[in-house]
């Protein structure tokens, strides 16, 4: 399995009303995903419509919006992903496990009247992300009203208010960063925004010293008693599990591992069952050991 990455990216122009008209009619667009592409490159849909993405390859794939509008789960072979668009604007995305590989999808409908996004659909815990978008109006000191909804919470709560600046943008560095699955909607002038949502992974360290192996995995709730795999990465580019390690009450291990001699690159992986409800899969950084 590849170590997930996610760049900064440009956030997208999204929007929709407060109430927006339902479409006379929905349609579905089907995008594979096929040797290191999506096909079609650029789906072309309207308001209300979806798109369909569909593993054709042998080689499991992530559906992740620059923006985090839609993150879909690890696609195995054959599996298949479906995300709504309701509302209009380009929306640029890529694949989680491959980030060169980028698809668009093109929704066509209304104009847009208060717009949503942010700048990190995935993070590790601790992460800063920035939110921002754009009334319609295209003037300063409109008051835009921002909402958040933290796993598990069942509704959207008020976060705070930010004023528009040159053209009607506006804009949110969150702090304290998310800690948890969060989801994110902007309010302007009776109007709403889509909603956006911040994926969050646990943060894992991994050192090594005198033939022995440090984990620790951070977030905002505890780990203890969950399970880690110490990987190593293979000739072929693949991770290959050495040891499972359970993790004590501070979430933390020492373990050591038996290595073959010369260069090994080692990580620690935790999966999305361990890392809990809220959570996406998590990786520690790769560390290089060297044996004799």
């Amino acid at each position: 399995m590849k170590k997930l990455f996610v760049p900064l990216v440009a956030v997208a122009t999204l929007a929709v009303g407060a109430t927006p008209a339902a479409p006379a009619s929905t349609a579905t667009a089907t995008v594979q995903i096929k040797r290191l592409a999506f096909l079609p490159t650029t789906a072309k849909i309207n308001t209300g419509d979806t798109v369909k993405w569909v593993n054709s390859d042998t080689q499991n794939h992530q559906v992740v919006s620059n923006n985090g509008s839609f993150v879909s789960p690890i696609l195995g072979p054959g599996k298949t992903y479906s995300h709504r668009f309701t509302a209009a604007g380009t929306y640029h995305y890529h694949d989680g496990l491959n980030p060169a590989v980028k698809g668009t999808v093109r929704v066509t409908g209304p104009p847009p009247a208060v717009t949503i996004g942010a700048s990190l659909p995935i993070i590790v815990y601790g992460q800063q992300v920035t939110l921002s978008g754009t009334v319609s109006s295209g003037n300063a000191n409109e008051k835009v009203t921002i909402y958040q909804q933290p796993y598990p919470q069942t509704s959207f709560a008020e976060l705070t208010t930010v004023l528009t600046t040159t053209n009607g943008a506006w804009n949110l560095v969150l702090t304290p960063s998310p800690r948890i699955l969060t989801q994110y909607q902007a309010k302007w002038s009776g109007r709403t925004s889509v909603n956006v949502a911040v994926n969050v992974r646990p943060r894992i360290r991994l050192t090594q010293r005198n033939g022995k192996f440090t984990t620790i995995v951070q977030s905002a709730t505890s780990h203890a008693r969950h399970s880690v795999l110490a990987q190593r990465l293979s000739r072929f580019g693949q991770w290959v599990t050495l040891k499972k390690v359970r993790l004590g009450g501070r979430s933390s291990a020492v373990f050591r591992l038996t290595l073959p001699k010369g260069k090994s690159r080692i990580r620690v992986a935790m999966s999305i069952n361990q890392a809990g409800a809220g959570y996406l899969d998590g990786y520690s950084p790769t560390i290089t050991v060297r044996r004799r």
